[in-house]
């Protein structure tokens, strides 16, 4: 009995070290588990978010080509608004559906960035579909446009903890005359 009672202590030891070694594995194994599940969501809204981005940018990219069709934008390759219609009719339901999505995993800043740009995106529709020639107007909205874009990259890259990106304004290169009164087209 006494060579167990000498060899208890060790015994304990054993038993206490197996326990925490338990402990801290299942411990490191949750915190791992919860990195990578974060991570995965993390790059499903940013796949949202940028799918949400490209849709809106297909209809201002045409609504750019509309209304250098009517004389509002200096967009070189002009479009008619019925040429137009099918692709904005294309555009809007992959808009919506990608709405759908940024709905159900954006944050709740994002979704209202993103509410505020469709929202200047749809005015330059209406603006167009009355086949308006208001180019005043029309810069109005661009710049309207591009600020609401600013703000939902903005929001997406706090949402998602990325450092500040660019402007998305690309300045024009000297010695062009020809593209030199041209607005941004990045917008």
């Amino acid at each position: 009995m006494s060579a167990f009672v000498q060899q208890l202590p060790a015994l304990i030891g054993v038993v206490v070290g197996a326990i925490g070694s338990y402990l801290a594995i299942t411990r490191g194994d949750r915190a791992r588990f919860q990195r990578e599940e974060k991570a995965r969501w993390e790059e499903r809204r940013l796949a949202v978010y940028t799918d949400y981005a490209r849709d809106l940018k297909k209809a201002v990219t045409l609504t750019y080509r509309i209304a250098a069709h009517l004389g509002n934008d200096p967009h070189p390759h002009p479009l008619p608004a019925e040429d137009a219609a099918p692709l904005l009719a294309d555009a809007t339901l992959a808009r919506d559906a990608s709405g759908e999505a940024l709905l159900m995993l954006g944050a709740e800043e994002v979704v209202a960035r993103a509410r505020e740009w469709v929202t200047v995106v749809m005015e330059m529709e209406v603006f167009l579909r009355g086949g308006t020639h208001d180019p005043s107007r029309w810069s109005e909205l661009l710049s309207a446009q591009r600020a609401a874009r600013a703000r939902y990259y903005e929001s997406v890259r706090r949402d998602l903890a990325l450092p500040a990106g660019h402007s998305g304004q690309w300045p024009v290169r000297e010695g062009r005359e020809d593209r030199a009164d041209r607005p941004d087209r990045t917008g």
